[in-house]
């Protein structure tokens, strides 16, 4: 069984942390490698090499620093299908899935860094008197970047994008459940040594990683608990954070609505990738005009979402037994299970699509982050209830409405969420622009926000000359 290495300052070498844990297939339920549990000597080295290289790097002309990552984006894509084959050994996604998510974040990769070809690094603008000021966006140094088990290398590389374009460098660690993926996305990596930086572990490698005051931003996805931690931990030393954290989002599905066709759509919401997206569909409300055909098309929906191409095994049992208590919990609280809702017998951490009626907001399911497949559906009786209760909760990530009403698609925009979808999930392109809300986060990020929270500006004045 291979055990992993961190790379620091282009060289693939052994943890110097004594600690290790095995990654576990959670199809199978065997180990697939051995990972290396983390340690402060190897995050230092780490940011050693991260704050050597950084002047070179930002020195080079931005045209340059395009040029290089975009010929990385174009060998991601091409091994998108192998990456797509580690998620699946680390994490369970299926790999036509992985696949497809991979791809199209090579093209947002290369997409993001091309906007540093147009962004204002340096513009000057003239004063009225003669003189004169000149806007400067340098560069932070060295980054971390902190990515989930659930997309390791899109995740990875829409963080990276326009912090490597802007001029920095980076440290990266990944989860210490899918740490497959980002080695083999790094190996395929051609950028001059220490540029990125890998070190792997779990907090061991992650809590001396985000104290280093040399670290000038930490983009950070993952729970609100250890993301309070971090922006917590960034703020004391006065640095940036960009903290995408949890989501319990909401679908409204309106009257009018075709219930068949809208209940396909928040099927594959709710159930792609086991639910284990940070956008998944995890509060549905329904109107009570197309509720029945609605429920009647969603369970059957959820039938014909075997194991196989879009579900996939839990990462782990620990996740499944969170799944497990927030299914018992509704039941016991008075809902309904109208499919799924049984753990299937034989290896792997497995569970089906589940769709439940009759729960409300004293239960679990529509109140914490569920990260399953389970679709829990409430019936409201207008709209208005829907936008409501949509918006009555501690987590702001994302919402769908689906809906004919032109007036309700503009009411929409009423939900606190950093990014509302009208009649398509997981819509629109790299030109969207958010921040979270709540308890989901908080940093402004996407298109030229992300080379705003990448560069720090300096203004420098001329006065007139005598």
């Amino acid at each position: 069984m291979k055990t992993l290495q961190n790379l620091i300052g282009g060289v693939w070498q052994d943890a110097r942390g004594a600690g290790f844990h095995d990654v576990v297939n959670p199809a199978t339920e065997e180990a697939v490698a051995r990972c290396p549990s983390g340690s402060p000597e190897d995050v230092r080295l780490a940011v050693d090499a991260a704050v050597a290289a950084q002047p070179a790097w930002a020195a080079l002309p931005v045209a340059d620093r395009v040029a290089r990552l975009t010929r990385w984006a174009d060998t991601v894509a091409a091994h998108a299908g192998e990456l797509a084959e580690a998620e699946c050994r680390e994490m369970g996604k299926p790999v036509a899935l992985g696949t497809a998510f991979i791809g199209g974040a090579a093209q947002a990769f290369k997409a993001a860094v091309a906007e540093a070809l147009d962004y204002p690094f340096e513009e000057t603008i003239a004063g009225p008197d003669g003189g004169s000021t000149t806007i400067v966006r340098n560069p932070l140094g060295a980054t971390a970047v902190i990515v989930p088990w659930n997309f390791p290398v899109p995740m990875t590389l829409g963080a990276l994008g326009p912090l490597l374009a802007a001029g920095n460098t980076v440290v990266l660690k990944p989860s210490e459940r899918s740490p497959l993926s980002a080695v083999r996305l790094l190996e395929l990596m051609d950028l001059p040594p220490g540029v990125v930086n890998l070190v792997l572990g779990d907090s061991r490698a992650g809590a001396p990683l985000t104290a280093d005051e040399r670290i000038g931003l930490v983009h950070f996805t993952g729970s609100v608990e250890a993301g309070r931690k971090v922006g917590a931990q960034s703020g004391g030393l006065l640095h940036r954070s960009i903290l995408e954290l949890g989501g319990k989002d909401p679908v409204i599905v309106d009257a009018g609505v075709d219930p068949a066709a809208t209940a396909a759509a928040v099927a594959f919401g709710a159930f792609a990738n086991t639910g284990q997206i940070c956008t998944s569909m995890e509060r549905i409300y329904v109107h009570q005009d197309v509720a029945e055909p609605f429920v009647a098309a969603l369970v059957e929906a959820a039938g014909a979402y075997p194991a196989g191409d879009v579900l996939g095994p839990l990462v782990d049992r620990r996740q499944r037994d969170v799944v497990v208590r927030h299914v018992t919990d509704a039941v016991e609280r008075g809902a309904t299970v109208r499919a799924g809702g049984v753990v299937p017998e034989g290896p792997g951490f497995y569970y089906p699509a589940t769709v439940l009626t009759g729960v409300d907001e004293s239960m679990l399911v529509m109140t914490e982050e569920t990260f399953g497949p389970v679709a829990p559906v409430a019936v409201v009786s207008s709209f208005e209830e829907g936008l409501e209760r949509a918006g009555a909760s501690r987590y702001g990530l994302a919402a769908t409405v689906y809906t004919t009403d032109p007036a309700h698609a503009a009411a929409a925009r009423r939900i606190p969420a950093g990014v509302v979808w009208v009649n398509q999930w997981q819509g629109g392109g790299p030109e969207r622009l958010y921040e979270p809300a709540g308890d989901s986060g908080m940093g402004a990020t996407g298109a030229r926000a992300a080379y705003d929270a990448a560069t720090r500006p300096t203004s420098i004045h001329l006065a007139p000359l005598a």
